[in-house]
């Protein structure tokens, strides 16, 4: 279901396209000004890098205070456009090119370039991993996003349209139970959470569960299946929502918090499924199978960043995790 417009647009068509290349570091369509504002995230990100970036949105909310609203294009890859508001206080630091969002997923995704897979990006925000797998480097894969937020699925439809609407978008919120009914709460786009509703109130937005799509036939739960989970809180509820395609040939990414040091996720799927669970180790940019929870807490370096646990049955996608290698670009 599209979400309703905002002229997002038509902002967009105010001022030349602003695109920024990652491959090369180009900058074209900016000014003067914007140049020395691109030259200051960039600068805030190197800063902060090591810190997990902490600090650094706000070095962005200064930046754009003295700059007028508009859309930024990052250009991932030869075949992947992500649009973001300028001086996004989030994803800005794709702007320095020495950062790699998520190492671990992309690293993934790369070593199952070859596979033919549907990815479920839930808690899509703008839909980033949407773009990315769709594009021809990682395999062209089929994708559909799933976003509560309504300001964040006006996002997710740019840029699916950027890309040739090339993946689906669906504009709910990923919960234990479809059709119930939650209100997006939150300041941050990229923190967004759900609360439960006892009844509709405006701006409200209806749950769907995993095992709902399938039913829905919204996916096809007889093919291989990447199942990104990024919903604030409610991984658990969605697990449970999704045991049908949990036994499928399927691989669960989920969000750890880095200050939830009782690592309830994990601990969930370790205690209440059979799933096999694989963290990264970024010292040596391989995957490595996660035994004892003791292993999270020698990752999880910053309370404020999310780390990723990939939880599998299936023989393919373990295979593809220990053969998964990241090295500097």
């Amino acid at each position: 279901m599209p979400p309703p417009s905002n002229g997002l647009a038509k902002l967009a068509q105010q001022a030349p396209p602003l695109v920024f290349d990652r491959a090369s570091g180009q900058l074209t369509g900016a000014s003067p000004l914007v140049r020395a504002a691109v030259s200051a995230l960039q600068a805030g990100s190197a800063a902060t890098k090591a810190m997990g970036h902490r600090g650094y949105g706000v070095g962005c909310r200064v930046v754009g205070s003295v700059m007028a609203p508009r859309e930024l294009l990052v250009r991932l890859n030869e075949d992947a456009l992500f649009a973001m508001p300028f001086c996004d206080a989030y994803w800005s630091r794709l702007l320095n090119c020495s950062y790699d969002y998520e190492r671990e997923i992309e690293a993934f995704l790369s070593a199952a370039c070859q596979d033919h897979y549907t990815l479920l990006d839930c808690g899509a925000n703008f839909g980033y991993w949407s773009v990315l797998a769709t594009s021809r480097p990682f395999g062209a894969q089929q994708a559909i996003a799933i976003e509560a937020s309504s300001s964040n699925a006006e996002r997710l439809k740019r840029n699916a349209e950027l890309n040739g609407n090339r993946f689906r978008y669906l504009h709910a919120a990923l919960g234990g139970r479809s059709g119930e009914i939650v209100r997006v709460a939150g300041a941050k786009h990229e923190k967004f959470a759900t609360v439960p509703l006892t009844q509709s109130e405006p701006g409200c937005v209806e749950t769907v569960s995993l095992d709902g799509l399938a039913e829905a036939g919204l996916i096809d739960a007889s093919g291989p299946l990447v199942i990104k989970l990024d919903v604030e809180g409610v991984e658990i509820e969605a697990l449970r929502g999704g045991q049908g395609l949990l036994k499928t040939d399927c691989v669960v990414i989920c969000e750890e918090h880095g200050s939830d040091r009782t690592h309830a996720v994990s601990r969930y799927l370790a205690e209440e499924t059979s799933l096999k669970r694989y963290i990264f180790d970024e010292e040596n940019g391989v995957f490595m199978q996660l035994e004892e929870l003791d292993g999270l807490a020698r990752i999880k370096k910053h309370p404020w960043v999310g780390y990723n646990v990939f939880a599998t049955a299936s023989k393919r996608w373990r295979e593809r995790l220990l053969s998964a290698r990241w090295t500097s670009k």
